[in-house]
């Protein structure tokens, strides 16, 4: 019996699996993001208990978003304090005079610099500390990834004279390149009080609620990690609360045998996508998160401030745009009755008709249709429009950041997306995702069965996951030396993760030598050199479209991913079992090509092999679906709606 919540902007999701059944709910997130997560466990659970609890969360995202981390200072080598803002040579936009770097997470006068073998130095360093009073400590050595002992020995004289959260680069991100180290280490520190201080208040708040206060957190690898080395880790958990859809995606896609997936996940303050091959996510283990390099494992996940509560605005020129600001949840899009004026892509759907203006979202939130409409009015006489061609241009504005999005995930990384299908969840995908997949060209669209709180789901449906890597040059003459540091690397990860069923991946960061990137590729143990060479020319070709067979080859890291078996798998999930009239009457939807009369369903009566045809709309409690005219959907034995055109 296992407990699933993820926090979004807008909502958090929550599903429930009690032995047999699968029971799901949604209530509205809360500034605490804790305080909203117990409410809707007691309200989900009743009385039922239950021994684990897994979470997924957006609190490190948004207060590195928002700028709300500690004061953090950096200790380095002599030489080397203000590599963080030297950085590298590359820009966000290249063409763009206007565009800066973003600030440093540590200003200058937080930035010290030791020589760590010099104990009088090192004194004076924890002095000049206390006067500066950081709330969180970085260090960061140049190799420090090859030998901790400096940065071992020093956090501990720190911890002993300041009552300060330190973070160390060899266990923050033990490989090479001394700024994307430096770099996720500061953003681990800036990061760790603030979601220690959440993970704190959560725990308590379980144990006063009877609910497991052992809880386990989404890491943004795909894997589940402990409460303890999350508070410890909050670099991995930045993207904790999309993983867990991700993870869903791709055990979607393995149940309905496709290989090519691309997962599209709308809530109310963003759309992520992530491409899946194989069943496999696409992993990067390097990113930018606004703009800050993170060297840690995570879901190649893309995202666009496009959500339900993106807000509609005019830009000086008198063009529509739409995002990435948001209503959020309080006061959320001005349907939503609690004083917001801003018009946003709910409110548009409201007015189009695609959403019903009778209707409560996720059960609780009514609407106010009349307050869509007004917020619209006002924003359409900024644009010269009227109210409904103002609401049909959110929605096209919208889908075109989308869009960009779904083609950065595939197209941009050498992937065709005619060849993928857009699995598409959150409570507002449903209604964009067809539109989306059909000016891509998309195999098709599947909408999973709990759609609207997938991202929980996905959660019950993670593995327990541990990442680690070791950077050190690798030649053919050294095969030997990579088998004996790949048995190291992976007992290493195995180690994290209690019990016996433990499953160890292990991969190889590969490059020509001289290149100043690497792929990484599958690596079995035993695996001759000429078999990992080929297995780089073959990746190297299709991310980048060309190979250089003749040229000779180096490892630089040896990377282990752990994993132990999830609470449960897509199979252990029964089919849903239809209940009542499915068929609600007809609504009229406004579309570009004028007014149309759609047939409303209310899926959770929909049996397998039902086919419908659009225009229509297909209601549940959690999320809505838009058929447009000439698109169908059929009901598959597992709950999906294959939608085709």
């Amino acid at each position: 019996m296992t407990l699933g919540v993820d926090v979004g902007g807008t909502f958090t999701d929550l599903a429930h699996w009690d032995g047999s059944l699968l029971h799901i709910g949604k209530t509205s997130s809360t500034a605490d993001q804790s305080e909203g997560v117990i409410t809707g466990a007691r309200d989900l659970l009743g009385d039922a208990a239950v021994p684990t609890f897994l979470h997924g969360t957006t609190v490190a995202t948004n207060a590195l978003l928002e700028r709300r981390g500690v004061r953090t200072a950096l200790v380095t080598d002599v030489g080397f304090a203000h590599l963080i803002e030297i950085g590298r040579q590359d820009r966000h936009s290249l063409y763009d005079s206007f565009v800066d770097r973003p600030a440093p997470l540590v200003d200058r006068p937080g930035r010290f610099e030791v020589a760590p073998d010099d104990p009088a130095a090192v004194d004076d360093l924890l002095e000049r500390l206390a006067a500066y009073d950081p709330g969180a400590v970085a260090i960061s050595f140049l190799y420090g990834y090859e030998d901790p002992t400096a940065e071992r020995h020093l956090a501990e004289r720190i911890r002993q004279h300041l009552d300060v959260a330190v973070s160390t680069s060899h266990v923050v991100s033990g490989e090479f390149r001394e700024f994307e180290r430096l770099s996720t280490t500061v953003l681990n520190a800036y990061l760790t009080p603030v979601v220690a201080g959440y993970l704190r208040r959560l725990r308590d708040r379980a144990a006063d609620a009877d609910l497991p206060h052992n809880i386990e957190v989404m890491r943004s690898s795909g894997g589940l990690m402990s409460i303890d080395a999350a508070s410890e880790l909050p670099a991995a958990v930045l993207l904790s609360g999309p993983a867990g859809g991700v993870v869903a995606s791709a055990a979607l896609g393995r149940a309905l045998d496709l290989p090519h997936v691309v997962s599209f996940d709308m809530g109310g303050t963003s759309t992520d996508v992530c491409r899946i091959d194989d069943g496999r996510p696409d992993v990067a283990y390097e990113r930018a998160i606004d703009g800050l390099p993170c060297r840690l494992p995570a879901v190649a996940i893309h995202t666009v401030g496009a959500g339900g509560g993106s807000i509609g605005w005019v830009d000086g020129g008198g063009a529509l745009r739409v995002g990435p600001h948001s209503a959020g949840a309080d006061p959320g899009p001005a349907c939503y009755g609690r004083g917001g004026t801003d018009a946003t892509v709910t409110d548009a759907h409201l007015l189009v008709g695609r959403i019903d203006p009778a209707g409560n979202l996720a059960g609780t939130v009514e609407l106010d249709a009349d307050a869509a409409e007004r917020a619209l009015t006002d924003l359409g006489d900024r644009a010269g429009l009227d109210a409904r061609a103002t609401a049909l241009g959110i929605i096209e504005v919208a889908e075109a950041h989308m869009a960009r999005a779904i083609r950065v995930v595939s197209v941009e990384e050498g992937a065709d997306p005619r060849d993928a299908v857009l699995v598409s969840f959150g409570g507002a995908g449903g209604l964009h995702a067809t539109s989306l997949a059909r000016g891509l060209q998309m195999a098709g669209v599947v909408i999973p069965p709990y759609a609207g709180v997938f991202s929980a789901f996905g959660l019950l449906l993670s593995p327990r996951r541990a990442d680690r890597a070791r950077s050190t040059p690798l030649a053919e003459a050294q095969i030997d030396d990579l088998a004996r540091l790949a048995d190291e690397v992976a007992d290493d990860a195995r180690t994290e993760l209690s019990g016996d069923d433990v499953t160890i991946s292990l991969l190889l960061d590969v490059r020509y030598v001289g290149q100043a990137h690497e792929t990484a590729v599958t690596y079995d143990p035993g695996d001759d050199w000429a078999t990992i060479a080929e297995r780089f020319h073959v990746a190297h070709h299709e991310r980048n479209g060309f190979a250089r067979p003749g040229d000779p080859i180096e490892v630089v890291t040896v990377r282990a991913e752990a994993t132990a078996p999830a609470a449960l798998t897509w199979d252990d999930v029964p089919a849903i079992e239809p209940t009542g009239d499915p068929h609600r009457g007809r609504r009229q939807v406004t579309t570009a090509d004028g007014a149309v009369d759609a047939d409303v369903w209310w899926r959770p009566g929909l049996r397998p092999g039902d086919e419908i045809t659009g225009p229509a709309i297909i209601e549940e409690r959690e999320a809505t679906t838009y058929l447009a005219p000439d698109e169908r959907a059929i009901v598959h034995a597992s709950g999906a709606l294959e939608v085709s055109w």
